[in-house]
């Protein structure tokens, strides 16, 4: 059944929280309690509406992703019912949004890799000719896809767009060691997922993951290769030299664009319509991309 609201906070008071755009994060001690609630952010401002089963997305996605890449991760189990819940607590609002995963050193780079030329990757080129000091060749157009993807770190931001660096300044930041597994295995990951989301009728343009360290063992974290940290393009309608569409919020953006905010006060509340259609594209990247229904329809 379709959830009636959006779920944008989940206040469990009972243990130490910190609260990103989408996520609430619990300290459970040995563990922590990850809830991707529903809320939505565009142009750096959190909207005041949600989109109702976003974060059941998110989750529903990242899980799928973490069995199929068959790299070490770092969720333990998305069953909430062993946990020590205070008495008469209901819980099922957060079921199907919530993962309890591993503690782990967080590496402080996005790891971001680009498979078409696209965003701030396309600003890039058209400046410099390279992306983050990668050369390219000349005459690209918007939306190309590049002759083998790219590895384009960035800085992890707390607030705003996270920054672009290049890969000798990563090394300055985790060591070369590491930043050449990073690289490595985030190329891997990508080529991946882009081939199994391919033959599903999904381009993945690019993505970004997030790796943190337990024990000196590396492993994924946060979320993985959905619409929240990826460009997902309906291959049927991708054409090079305009932007495609996306399954993300691409709704929002443009909704909000039509408006006369000016992105630097509190943005306006989301019409129904705008909200509807942007779930419906987000389930529908979960259905295609795991080949089964959504669950909380």
């Amino acid at each position: 059944m379709a959830s009636s609201q959006a779920v944008t906070t989940t206040e469990l008071d009972f243990w130490p929280c910190r609260k990103g755009k989408v996520r609430d994060i619990y300290d459970l001690g040995d563990r922590l309690l990850m809830v991707a609630t529903d809320r939505i952010s565009a142009f750096d401002w959190v909207l005041p509406t949600g989109i109702p089963d976003k974060g059941r997305v998110l989750t529903g996605l990242s899980c799928f992703w973490f069995r199929h890449l068959g790299f070490p991760h770092h969720l333990i189990s998305t069953d909430l019912s062993p946990l020590d819940w205070p008495s008469g607590f209901d819980y099922s609002p957060l079921e199907g949004r919530s993962m309890i995963v591993r503690k782990a050193q967080v590496v402080p780079v996005e790891c971001v890799v680009r498979g078409y030329l696209i965003g701030s990757g396309w600003k890039d080129y058209q400046r410099t000719g390279a992306v983050c000091g990668i050369e390219l060749p000349p005459g690209l157009q918007l939306a190309q896809q590049l002759p083998e993807p790219i590895f384009t770190p960035a800085t992890k931001a707390q607030t705003g767009h996270d920054e672009n660096i290049t890969f000798e300044q990563m090394t300055q930041l985790v060591g070369q060691e590491l930043a050449q597994r990073l690289r490595q295995v985030s190329l891997e990951l990508y080529q991946k997922g882009a081939q199994w989301a391919a033959g599903r009728g999904i381009i993945i343009a690019d993505t970004k993951f997030e790796f943190g360290l337990v024990d000196g063992e590396l492993i994924l974290v946060d979320e993985v290769l959905t619409p929240d940290s990826s460009r997902f393009w309906p291959e049927d309608q991708y054409q090079v030299g305009i932007s495609p569409p996306s399954f993300d919020k691409q709704f929002v953006r443009d909704w909000l664009e039509q408006t006369p905010w000016d992105k630097n006060s509190s943005p306006p509340p989301l019409p129904d319509d705008v909200v509807q259609k942007t779930r419906q594209k987000y389930i529908e990247a979960y259905e295609r991309i795991t080949g089964e229904p959504f669950p909380w329809k």
